[in-house]
């Protein structure tokens, strides 16, 4: 991380948030304030430093840097306070009989305007040193300001949703807009009523304002209807409006989003979320860095260059930009391949889990991409020579596939495709007598194209499940064998394919699946039957193949801390353990504790007995003979018993 991060500028950072940022007019220092402690800090661009620091003793609202360096500036504070600061620190402070919320410097007559919480609009003349007579306006309450660089006009955004504009020389209202009913467009949901965030002038002519419902609104002085209203789709209040010339872009930024939008089209540039919220955003004039005050300590720049070319103080940044589109950087992981524990058997890797050639991730292995081809050329040394021929075939087929063809049945399932198609015609004349809707065919169908492509996909006849839940497949795939045999003959010498090839006539076919339907039961038990005797020639198989294995003797060495018991029990166990299930399962056979046998349906049944281990032996010779104990113990109680009985009654 240290070895990608530029640090233009030495600590530009507040110590927990920073608020305002701005840029001296001659373009050499770069001030900002924040808190906490509520301060001022200057950084001098050609140092690439900080200047100096000044704690104030209330929180910034805003400042204005009224000279061309850092000279003259005045911050307006959360306290009513107004105060001026020169080159060498403090000067002035006085107070504004309402909260301020913003103000602007109109340079021809030296007058501050400060606009809040109140109705009116201060005057605060620098020349004379004293408050003049103060505008009335309509508004309860004003939040942003501008002064119009070319013809000094005052704008104002009122909390109504309103923009009022003031001649300087006749302290008269020239101009008023209703921009909280022009922000309102046919897909928004109005929750209140918006007022103005944000207000820039560019020009003599433009003019940008920001509501606090996300919309920003470009008019032309001229007219009361905006030109464009672009929408953040957030529903925060716009931060800052900015205008960049060479590209015709407005840069509005809320807290969460800046973006940049061409001001002709509303046609999105490009946008840029921070991890953090914004407070501010300043565009370096001229070029194309922008810095932005967040809710953090960091004050984070960014350097877009296609917005124009880099600060003189920092022209390097546009031969690093030039590099890093000449050589991009790779990610992490992009020269590796991810493989499972299941690839890695595939390619005879298994070996190396564990060691420093794969790392473990999630549920496989990163692998060097170089040693995975390496390793897949030997496992598989024509595999790319199989994938060009398949992907030669398809290109080939594809081209076919527009030509004009015959009927052909497709290479793989051709009996399913050629009953598809039977029934298929056959409920074609059925929905042409009724008058219904043919349905989609199955072979037309894309989500069933790969049944008849894959070989995977091949319906194996000879399994047993086939054979019992078929039994009439034999008779019937005889016939469609003698079908797919005549269309072959007609492709093979290019002839038309008929509609009904020769062989036996409809009525002979008729005959024929009625007899059909009829011997079905005694088609099934010749299927099992010949299931049956299947089985017995593998079993017996099976056992002269376990008659001819010879038993080599095999010597076993005792690991150290373990005793010797007997081989009968960890022999058995780990010959029972090293075995497949397979070999298991006829082993239990043999012995009669598991019985396998074929169910109606075609799936297999095992019934199975417990075996019962010796303390379960030895417990249960205990209870038979703790019973019998008690059984004779009674008996001898009653013989007791009738005998004392006898006893009495002779005496």
């Amino acid at each position: 991380d240290i070895r990608r991060r530029i640090e233009l500028i030495q600590d530009f950072e507040m110590p927990t948030v920073s608020t305002k940022i701005k840029v001296s007019r001659d373009g050499q220092y770069i001030m900002a304030v924040g808190t906490y402690k509520p301060r001022v800090r200057c950084f001098d661009t050609y140092q690439l430093s900080q200047k100096f620091e000044r704690c104030l003793d209330s929180e910034v609202v805003t400042f204005e840097i009224l000279s061309d360096d850092y000279s003259k500036i005045v911050f307006l504070e959360c306290g009513r306070f107004v105060e001026f600061h020169s080159q060498h620190g403090h000067y002035y402070k006085t107070r504004i009989p309402k909260f301020g919320r913003d103000f602007s410097y109109h340079y021809p007559s030296c007058d501050l305007y400060f606009v809040g919480a109140s109705s009116e609009v201060y005057r605060l003349n620098l020349e004379q040193g004293r408050f003049l007579n103060s505008l009335q306006t309509e508004a309860s309450e004003s939040n942003v300001c501008d002064i119009n660089p070319v013809h000094f006009l005052f704008a104002m955004g009122t909390a109504e949703g309103k923009v009022e504009c003031w001649d300087p020389r006749t302290r008269n209202r020239v101009g008023l807009l209703d921009c909280a009913l022009s922000s309102v467009t046919a897909d928004m949901e109005i929750e209140g009523l918006p007022s103005i965030s944000a207000l820039k002038f560019d020009g003599a002519l433009n003019m940008a304002v920001g509501t606090s419902t996300g919309q920003v609104l470009l008019y032309d002085l001229r007219s009361s209807n905006p030109l464009i209203v672009k929408d953040h789709h957030y529903g925060l209040p716009i931060k800052s409006i900015q205008f960049q010339h060479q590209l015709d872009l407005i840069i509005s930024a809320d807290s969460r989003i800046i973006k940049m939008w061409n001001k002709d089209t509303g046609k999105i540039f490009t946008s840029m979320e921070p991890e953090h919220d914004i407070n501010d955003v300043c565009l370096y004039p001229n070029s194309g860095m922008l810095m932005t005050a967040n809710e953090a300590p960091k004050m984070n720049i960014y350097y877009i260059p296609v917005l124009g070319p880099a600060p003189k103080w920092c022209s390097f940044l546009d031969n690093l930009t030039e590099e890093l589109e000449e050589n991009p950087e790779s990610t992490v992981y992009d020269d590796y391949k991810f493989v499972t524990r299941k690839d890695l058997e595939n390619l005879g890797l298994a070996h190396l889990i564990g060691s420093s050639l794969l790392r473990a991730y999630m549920h496989g292995y990163f692998m060097d991409i170089r040693l995975y081809h390496k390793a897949k050329m030997m496992a598989n040394p024509f595999a790319y020579e199989e994938y060009r021929r398949e992907k030669i075939r398809q290109k080939i087929e594809e081209t076919r596939a527009h030509r004009v063809q015959l009927k052909k049945l497709p290479k793989v399932n051709k009996e399913l495709a050629l009953k598809l198609i039977e029934e298929e015609g056959e409920e074609q004349q059925f929905s042409k007598k009724r008058k219904q809707k043919n349905l989609p065919s199955l072979l037309k169908d894309d989500r069933f194209k790969v049944m008849f492509e894959n070989p995977d996909f091949q319906v194996d006849e000879q399994s047993e499940e086939f054979r019992l839940l078929n039994p009439l497949v034999s008779k019937i795939s005889e016939k469609r064998k003698r079908k797919l045999k005549i269309l072959e003959e007609l492709e093979a010498q290019g002839q038309e394919e008929e509609e009904e090839p020769e062989g036996k006539a409809s009525d002979a076919e008729s005959s024929e699946s009625s007899d059909d339907e009829k011997g079905w039961v005694e088609e099934v038990r010749k299927q099992r039957k010949l299931l049956r005797q299947e089985e017995k020639l593998k079993r017996q198989e099976r056992l002269k193949e376990d008659q001819q294995t010879l038993l080599k003797p095999q010597f076993f060495e005792i690991k150290e801390g373990e005793e010797f018991r007997s081989f009968k029990d960890s022999a058995k166990k780990q010959k029972l353990m090293k075995k497949t299930l397979e070999d298991r399962l006829k082993l239990e056979e043999k012995l009669g504790t598991l019985n396998v046998s074929d169910t109606t349906v075609g799936s297999k049944q095992a019934t199975f007995k417990l075996k019962k281990s010796e303390q379960q032996r030895k417990q249960q010779e205990a209870e038979k003979r703790h019973r019998q104990e008690r059984k004779t113990l009674r008996r001898s109680a009653s013989h007791l018993k009738s005998r004392r009985g006898r006893g009495r009654l002779f005496h």
